[in-house]
């Protein structure tokens, strides 16, 4: 074979233009273009690591600030219930002196109500024992023809209805 018989004259020639390539291709980007890469990635690194420590700060700050507003939270929570059980305090204290101011007025008109129905069965009943009084008189003369007094009848009509 020809090529393989070529190989030998060549090959001093192929490994010169081999190691020159690699050579340039070696300085160029192991020189030139790595440095940039590294460079860049650095970069990056050093602005991941600040936006990292920018962003911890903030979530720092954030719960601090979560912190103080539930501590808030809670205090205006408290005095909210303070002012409504304040205010509970002061409607049950009214409504407690609203209906005690009103029982005793309805127990005033009771009171003036009984009273009233006393003195008007004490009246009826005196005008009923009256009425009796002077029945058992009519009753008595027209039955016997005996006339009896006042007084007598009014002592039987009484022992009668209160005997």
């Amino acid at each position: 074979m020809p090529q393989i018989a070529q190989l030998g004259a060549t090959w001093a020639s192929q490994v010169f233009w081999l190691v020159l390539t690699f050579g340039i291709v070696f300085l160029v980007v192991g020189r030139g273009m790595v440095p940039k890469v590294q460079s860049t990635i650095d970069l990056r690194d050093a602005s991941v690591a600040a936006d990292l420590t920018a962003a911890e700060a903030a979530r720092a700050e954030a719960d601090a600030q979560e912190d103080r507003w539930r501590t808030q939270e809670n205090a205006a929570r408290d005095r909210a219930q303070r002012t409504i059980g304040e205010a509970r305090a002061k409607a049950a204290a009214a409504t407690e002196a609203t209906l005690a101011k009103a029982g005793e007025t309805s127990n005033a008109q009771i009171a003036a109500a009984e009273a009233n129905i006393a003195a008007a069965s004490t009246a009826a009943m005196a005008e009923i024992e009256g009425v009796a009084t002077e029945a058992a008189q009519d009753i008595v003369q027209r039955l016997s023809g005996a006339k009896v007094t006042k007084t007598d009848a009014a002592k039987a009509v009484k022992a009668a209805m209160h005997g």
